[in-house]
């Protein structure tokens, strides 16, 4: 998946080369109404032809909406197309409500379609191909396109699902968030939203999402937050055990923080590449974005402008949410079972069964 060049209602074509595409207008919300978009229409044959039928051998990976296969259109241009699964948990909603987002933004740090495909049951989006897949340590540019959906774009978006393998990377290795099902556009006004269906990945989501259904921009400064720790010690959000103590990435991170050796965290890769005092810099940003009060965390703009200002004093960080830790004496199965936030590939949970 990847940036590309999107098609907008507002947007004047000065020549009739588009005029042999098949387009479709995508209705946008109540919250934007009267805002509609024309997005192109890609056939069944092509994007078959283009992924060699959905041969395992193109498949990038799969999410909570289906599998992502790579592609080549006619012309060179490469593709990611993203397929619903029958047994995706993500329905017509969520495609709607990501096509409706990412046709509409624009930003150098989001990711950008190219189109969708739809035949019978078949769902699909289709977007430029990003030959970086993986989460790079370019922190400021997730940064920044966080901050585009919080402030700076015309529409306050909450992404509710930002997580290591929604940050894609161009040739280029910028970092560029994507997927856009679970988002929530916020009204002027509103600065909190509540839900009765909680939705996201385990490890990324904030205690007052994960505990109550409470979620504002506050909600993607705690998964952002998570990200820098995940990020800098190269290793996942997930419970494990070390010097007797079994604990999840943010309770390793805050224990070595608090004893003052928050260098011992540091991947290695990375302390051979940056300063080590950017990255405790970027360590003490990451705790302030994971701290257990949504209220304590910092905004996507403070947050820009600690990673841009080094001069600039930074707060001690208060305890996180979800520190999880405790002696092999103190573990119990049942209880890790019940508030385990382990991150999966499962991104879809709920406060309350269906």
């Amino acid at each position: 998946m990847g940036s590309s060049h999107s098609s907008h209602g507002s947007e004047d074509d000065d020549d009739g080369d588009d005029d042999k595409e098949e387009r479709i207008p995508i209705t946008c919300s109540k919250e934007s109404r009267g805002m509609e978009l024309e997005l192109k229409l890609f056939d069944m044959f092509t994007i078959e032809s283009a992924t060699n039928h959905f041969s395992a051998n193109n498949k990038l990976g799969e999410g909570g909406f289906g599998p992502v296969y790579k592609g080549r259109l006619d012309d060179g241009q490469e593709i990611a197309v993203k397929r619903s699964s029958k047994d995706s948990l993500q329905g017509l909603k969520e495609f709607k409500n990501e096509v409706m987002l990412i046709a509409k933004l624009q930003h150098r740090n989001l990711v950008r379609i190219l189109g969708c495909c739809i035949q019978g049951e078949e769902r699909m989006l289709i977007y430029e191909y990003m030959p970086n897949k993986s989460l790079d340590a370019f922190i400021f540019g997730i940064a920044r396109g966080l901050l585009y959906l919080h402030q700076d774009s015309r529409l306050t978006i909450i992404h509710r699902d930002l997580k290591a393998s929604n940050i894609l990377l161009d040739e280029d290795m910028n970092p560029k968030i994507s997927d856009f099902g679970t988002a929530r556009i916020f009204k002027g006004d509103q600065n909190q939203e509540k839900t009765r269906m909680v939705i996201g990945t385990f490890g990324y989501m904030s205690p007052e999402y994960v505990m109550d259904g409470t979620f504002s921009v506050k909600s993607d400064v705690f998964s952002f937050g998570v990200l820098i720790l995940e990020i800098l010690t190269g290793k996942k959000n997930r419970m494990v055990d070390h010097s007797g103590y079994s604990t999840n990435l943010i309770g390793h991170v805050w224990r070595l923080w608090a004893e003052g050796r928050c260098i011992e965290l540091l991947d290695e890769v990375m302390g051979c590449s940056y300063p080590i005092s950017k990255l405790v810099r970027c360590t003490q940003v990451g705790l302030l974005c994971v701290q257990e009060g949504s209220k304590d965390r910092p905004t996507m703009a403070e947050v820009v402008l600690m990673l841009s200002n080094e001069g600039m004093a930074l707060q001690e960080p208060r305890r996180p949410g979800f520190c999880m830790e405790s002696t092999p004496a103190e573990q119990d199965s049942s209880s890790w079972e019940q508030h385990s936030v382990t991150p999966n590939e499962v991104t879809v949970t709920m406060l309350e069964g269906r």
